[in-house]
């Protein structure tokens, strides 16, 4: 069975707009078009709502930073041509187009030792390596040594590629890539704690 991204969409209980970031980041596989709409197997909506929530009490920060991206979009920057998540960017790319410049409390960034990425609420990436950072004229920063732990390739799998080069790295990304990660806030980063509240 075959569902528009509106339908999708509300059987993800999530806003059209939302559920078409995953697919313009080419996170579903499988899809179909039928003129100018987009389809999308059932199976694969059915297989995003079982995804499980990040496991974030096994980290051993009380609070994580959340990069909340879009769908990769070209840019001209110096140290860049793209900004966001795409499936279609190779590693190189992609860890260039997530490490900044982002609005942050960079200490903060810094002190939970690892940056989930979200696309419409789903971790697709991870970086850890945030140390050390610089801040230009306008306020944002960016985390030059940062490393892309692994992404994923196909959310409904989830299938993802592990670019870790130490255990340490590939485990966090194992950990966290694929999940539900929830979060709120003006701009693209956001604070979440990993204990619980209550």
């Amino acid at each position: 069975m075959l569902l528009t991204t509106g339908q999708a969409a509300q059987e993800l209980g999530c806003a059209v707009t939302t559920f078409r970031r995953l697919v313009h980041a080419g996170l579903l596989l499988g899809l179909s078009r039928r003129g100018v709409r987009v389809m999308v197997p059932l199976a694969t909506v059915q297989a995003l709502t079982a995804r499980q929530l990040a496991p974030l009490e096994r980290l051993k920060a009380p609070e994580v930073a959340v990069l909340r991206v879009d769908a990769a979009q070209q840019v001209d920057e110096d140290d860049r041509r793209w900004i966001g998540f795409s499936t279609a960017l190779g590693p190189d790319d992609l860890l260039r187009a997530l490490r900044g410049w982002w609005r942050c409390d960079a200490p903060s960034v810094a002190a939970g030792g690892v940056l989930p990425v979200t696309v419409s609420g789903y971790v697709v990436a991870v970086l850890t390596g945030l140390e050390t950072w610089e801040k230009n004229e306008h306020g944002r920063h960016a985390f030059p040594k940062a490393r892309l732990a692994g992404y994923v390739t196909d959310l409904a799998a989830p299938a993802m590629e592990l670019t870790g080069t130490t255990p340490a790295d590939r485990q966090l990304a194992r950990l966290l890539l694929g999940t539900r990660l929830p979060s709120h806030a003006g701009g693209p980063i956001a604070y979440v704690t990993t204990r619980p509240t209550g």
